[in-house]
């Protein structure tokens, strides 16, 4: 059974693009759940307005890493805001990244003299605490400069094992790529810096229609793929990019 860890984070375009993160992680999740993945929220910083700034999740199932893994890149959005008055359509980015987890035997060995960790209190939207403990968790991997965090659970050894298990896919996909740089390198190899123009997809509202631009191929309706219909669209990006 595979695993992988996405990250998905807001880029350019301030809430519209933190709501359309949203979008997508439900996209994600209900695609995981029509295909009997478990899933599992790692980290998480929204928004007051229900959008997401970054979440960082789990997706354990079969072959959840050979389906996935051509969702790394940038995610482009045209559409009218919910926060839009004057009706004009606005163009929004967020990354996406995919970071598979080692198999038992490919386990990444972290030295506890290489971690420094620090806990502090969760928020919840907008940075409002939500929580009087301090059972958040951040790592910092010295070697590298890596910084993981988790803060979802009110439980810190719920939190440690999460943050951990992070820690341990970053770690895992810099070796496998033979990446001795710190995180921010690999990231931005990954997703580039979330620019309009570092584009992988397109979801255009006023057209219904999503075009990937590796493949040069469009799909239509777009709220029924957002709703979790993602098997075709995977499979035929996945066919033409292997």
């Amino acid at each position: 059974m595979s695993s992988v860890i996405m990250e998905i984070r807001a880029g350019t375009g301030g809430e519209e693009a933190a709501l359309f993160a949203n979008d997508l992680f439900k996209m994600y999740s209900k695609y995981a759940a029509s295909k009997n993945w478990r899933s599992e929220i790692l980290d998480l910083n929204d928004t007051e307005l229900g959008g997401i700034k970054q979440i960082v999740f789990e997706l354990k199932g079969e072959g959840t890493a050979e389906q996935m893994k051509y969702e790394a890149g940038v995610h482009r959005v045209q559409r009218v805001p919910r926060t839009e008055k004057s009706n004009r359509i606005h163009t929004s980015t967020v990354s996406v990244a995919v970071l598979p987890k080692p198999e038992q035997a490919e386990q990444i060995k972290i030295s506890p003299a290489d971690i420094e960790m620090d806990y502090y209190k969760s928020s919840g939207p907008g940075g409002q605490y939500v929580n009087k403990r301090q059972t958040a968790v951040r790592i910092t991997h010295k070697p590298t400069g890596l910084v993981v965090t988790s803060q979802t659970s009110r439980s810190l050894d719920d939190n440690k094992r999460s943050a951990l298990g992070i820690l341990e896919a970053k770690l895992y996909e810099q070796e496998k790529n033979k990446i001795n740089t710190a995180l921010t390198e690999e990231r931005r190899a990954q997703i580039g810096t979330a620019d309009r123009s570092e584009k992988i997809r397109t979801y255009n509202f006023p057209q219904d229609r999503i075009t990937d631009h590796r493949i040069n191929k469009s799909w239509y309706k777009i709220e029924k793929i957002l709703d979790g219909d993602l098997e075709k669209m995977l499979n035929q990006i996945k066919d033409q990019l292997k």
